[in-house]
C-alpha cells in the first residue's frame, strides 16, 4: 500500500511539473523536476521513461531560459537524447564530456549514473 502511495505522489509530482512547464512556468516546472528526478535515483522505482522525459524537460528549461553554464549543456543535452534512444554507451561518453568541462554539473553526474544502471541492466537481461 505505502509503495502505491509513492509511485502516486511521483506521477502527481510529474504531472504538476509537466503541466507548470507547458504553462511557461520554468522555474517552478525545474524545482519539481528536480523534486522528481531526486525521489527517483533515490528510491530506483521510477519508471525509466518518466525519468528521462523529466530530465529531458528539465534540460529543455535549462536550454529555455539560456542558462548553459559555458558549454557542457550540449553534450549534456545529446547525452539525454542518446540515453532515450537506448544509446548507453554513447549517452554515457556524452555525459562524462559534460563533467570534464564541469565536474559540478549534478544533472550530468545524476544522468551519467542512471546511463550505467540502464546500460547494465540491459546487459544483465541480454539485449
Amino acid at each position: 500500500m505505502d509503495y502505491q502511495r509513492k509511485v502516486l505522489d511521483e506521477q502527481t509530482l510529474l504531472n504538476e511539473a509537466n503541466t507548470e512547464f507547458n504553462n511557461k512556468q520554468f522555474k517552478r516546472a525545474e524545482d519539481l523536476y528536480t523534486e522528481f528526478i531526486n525521489i527517483c535515483t533515490t528510491s530506483g522505482r521510477c519508471n525509466s521513461n518518466d525519468l528521462a522525459v523529466a530530465y529531458n524537460n528539465r534540460g529543455q528549461v535549462k536550454y529555455l531560459r539560456v542558462d548553459f553554464y559555458e558549454f557542457e549543456v550540449p553534450y549534456y543535452n545529446r547525452g539525454l537524447i542518446r540515453y532515450r534512444l537506448g544509446f548507453f554507451k554513447d549517452a554515457e561518453n556524452d555525459f562524462k564530456k559534460a563533467l570534464e568541462i564541469n565536474g559540478e554539473f549534478e544533472d550530468a553526474r545524476l544522468s551519467l549514473r542512471q546511463t550505467i544502471l540502464d546500460r547494465e541492466e540491459k546487459r544483465r537481461r541480454g539485449y
